[in-house]
């Protein structure tokens, strides 16, 4: 009886819980439209934000959405104040925040826990007035790969956990009080560091990533030490460190004496010495100039082959130390130097004697010239483009023209970082981007043999990366890429593709009999096939529809159609899809959202290779199409393991194989 009273009891109080629960309202997430109304109330006394209406796309600062959901949120400049601390439970709410940004405002407090906000790619809060510790939330966000806090007042040790951020690009620290010592980073995609004008004490790490930075990256720390920092550790506050094996006693009158006897000796020896050196050298000087055979007219470096050296194939690995020596003569001659371009960026730490003695790997040759993977005694790689005509056009065009392409900055575009002019010699210099290129992805390598099919997912995302940086050169008055083809793309940190070999169309001469090779006449627009003629945006337009067509049937334009079709790719496409309106047949995959998405980039692809350059789209409008195939694709979005990764798979019903995905 106890027992069954016990189970009543528990019954009716169970039921009880349950009709007080169903009688409380449901607790429904709130959206976007909520949170950034309570956040507004939080930090915006002035109303600079002026959001009305429901649709939340449209609101100031709100610069990108999907799915109706905000992914970047952009509030600079607009006199905010107040405290972001209180409302991170309002922040984490737009977990689909991508880029959020506050730069250049009046916030205060502590920046706020934001380890709900896993989609969180850029984070701007620099030039605000936030105090507190370092936010280690930080580091629980894998996919972060910008940091700028700079020019606020955090306190505290920056967290050894930073080095959990594998995909880490920009660390920016500058004007706080952080204190303690700087973690030992080692991701090998960080490109840009600043932890100037702190409080760091202790030795600057040795690390191959950190060693690429130079002062300006660590300066106004006085107790910091280190190559980098200009000041060699183990120096004490009353003065330089002395070496014990040199200090003098001066309780011993009679061992000074003795040990200046001892110097006055060294001394005399050693400048005896260098004077013989320094004959040997004017006579070694004098019999070179005799012989014709001076230095001054090519680079011989180790890595750095010259045209010469390069013949058949082949780099050369000898020379390193007289190339060296030749390549710091020249710099401080004024023969040639290394120019750094791009405003504000982090000048890297090496000269051009250290880029002279890098080996050096051959990746490519093209019309341009060649290509090579330059590896520094320090570990830092850079790639180096070594010009063909290094006397077209003349020197202060060229200049101008460096200086132009120098400042181009922008996710899509491998950045210029620099460039040196001498007798006969040009060299640019750019980052490494070790995951290859565009046309290895599609096609497969020497070692790795043929490339898989992308996922349709993947071409749309690789045709709007490349869309995007083409109208961001274009954007720039007289600047076109007249390059472009799937070598001319490499694949960033998150294989993100990258526009490289932009704007130097301006290097050929006109008056060279050299025509484009195989690899680069068919992706040049039809009026655009004779190299005297200057290369325009509609043109640039061309060539990015030959690359999506490359992209969507997995054939290279210069070599596979020509050879099995007798006729250019956008010709045989043409000719597929009127055999397919005239059989009124469609093979499909049974994925009708992947056959759809990829008709309609063929579709934008083929608008891009009309033959009239009046009536090809812009790149503006390319892009936008682009956007919308992609928010469509986002909505409708079918995860079959058997949906097409390209249009002749589709057409031609190929087999499929596994997907790559990007």
């Amino acid at each position: 009886m106890e027992q069954l009273s016990s189970s009543s009891s528990y019954c009716f109080l169970l039921t009880i819980f349950i009709i007080f629960n169903l009688s409380l309202p449901p607790v429904v997430k709130s959206g976007d439209a909520e949170a950034l109304l309570a956040l507004k109330s939080a930090i915006d006394p002035f109303n600079a934000l002026q959001w009305q209406g429901t649709h939340v796309c449209s609101w100031n600062g709100v610069k990108q959405c999907m799915h109706g959901r905000v992914t970047k949120l952009v509030l600079e400049h607009l006199n905010l104040t107040g405290s972001l601390h209180a409302s991170s439970l309002i922040l984490n709410q737009l977990d689909q925040i991508r880029v959020l940004s506050f730069k250049g405002n009046s916030i205060s407090g502590q920046i706020p826990d934001l380890s709900g906000l896993l989609n969180l790619k850029s984070l701007y809060l620099n030039t605000n007035n936030f105090t507190g510790k370092f936010p280690e939330s930080l580091s629980g966000l894998h996919r972060l790969k910008i940091i700028v806090l700079a020019e606020n007042h955090i306190a505290g040790e920056i967290p050894v956990s930073l080095l959990k951020l594998k995909r880490l690009y920009t660390l920016y620290l500058q004007d706080n009080s952080l204190s303690g010592s700087i973690p030992p980073l080692n991701q090998t995609s960080l490109r840009f560091f600043n932890v100037s004008n702190n409080h760091l004490d202790g030795q600057i790490p040795v690390t191959p990533v950190l060693v690429r930075f130079n002062v300006s990256s660590f300066s106004g720390n006085a107790g910091l030490c280190g190559e980098q920092a200009g000041k060699p550790c183990g120096r004490t506050s009353s003065g330089p460190a002395i070496s014990p094996a040199l200090a003098i006693n001066p309780s011993s009158n009679h061992k000074s004496k003795k040990g200046n006897k001892l110097i006055f000796i060294v001394a005399a020896s050693v400048g005896g010495f260098l004077l013989l050196c320094l004959l040997c050298f004017f006579f070694i000087c004098f019999v070179r100039r005799k012989h014709g055979n001076g230095g001054s007219k090519d680079v011989r470096s180790k890595g750095v082959a010259t045209n010469e050296e390069t013949e058949g194939g082949e780099t050369s690995g000898g020379g390193g130390d007289q190339s060296g020596k030749q390549g710091g003569f020249w710099e401080s001659e004024g023969l040639g130097t290394l120019v750094f371009l791009g405003a504000g960026d982090q000048q890297m730490s090496y000269s051009l004697e250290d880029l002279l003695k890098a080996s050096a790997e051959t990746l490519g040759r093209g019309s341009m010239g060649s290509t090579y993977k330059a590896v520094m005694e320090s570990g830092f790689i850079v790639t180096v483009k070594r010009l063909k005509d290094a006397r077209y056009p003349r020197l202060e065009e060229f200049k101008r023209h460096m200086e132009l392409i120098g400042r181009l900055r922008h996710p899509n575009l491998v950045p210029l970082r620099a460039y040196f002019q001498a007798n006969e010699e040009r060299l640019l210099v750019y980052d490494y981007f070790p995951n290859g290129s565009l046309f290895s992805l599609i096609h497969g390598t020497r070692t790795s043999g043929g490339g898989k099919p992308l996922h349709w997912t993947s071409c749309l995302k690789i045709a709007e990366d490349l869309a995007t940086g083409l109208l961001y050169i274009h954007q720039n008055p007289g600047l076109t890429h007249g390059n472009l083809k799937a070598s001319n793309v490499l694949l960033g940190p998150d294989f993100e593709s990258c526009l490289t070999d932009y704007g130097l169309t301006l290097f050929i001469d006109p008056d060279s009999a050299e025509e484009p090779g195989a690899a680069t006449f068919f992706y040049r627009a039809p009026e655009c096939r004779d190299i005297r003629i200057s290369s325009t945006q509609p043109a640039d337009v061309y060539s990015f529809g030959v690359l999506l067509l490359e992209l969507l049937t997995g054939k290279t334009p210069d070599q596979d159609v020509v050879e099995e079709h007798g006729s250019d790719l956008p010709q045989w496409v043409r000719s597929v899809r009127e055999e397919e309106n005239e059989s009124g047949d469609e093979p499909t995959s049974g994925n009708r959202t992947s056959e759809g998405k990829l008709q309609a980039l063929l579709n934008i692809a083929m608008d891009c290779v009309g033959v009239a350059p009046e009536n090809r789209p812009p790149m503006r409008e390319v892009l936008r199409m682009i956007r919308d195939i992609r928010a469509e694709a986002q909505v409708s979005s079918n995860s079959s393991g058997h949906s097409p990764g390209r249009w002749s798979d589709t057409v031609q019903s190929l087999p499929r194989e596994e997907h790559t995905s990007i």
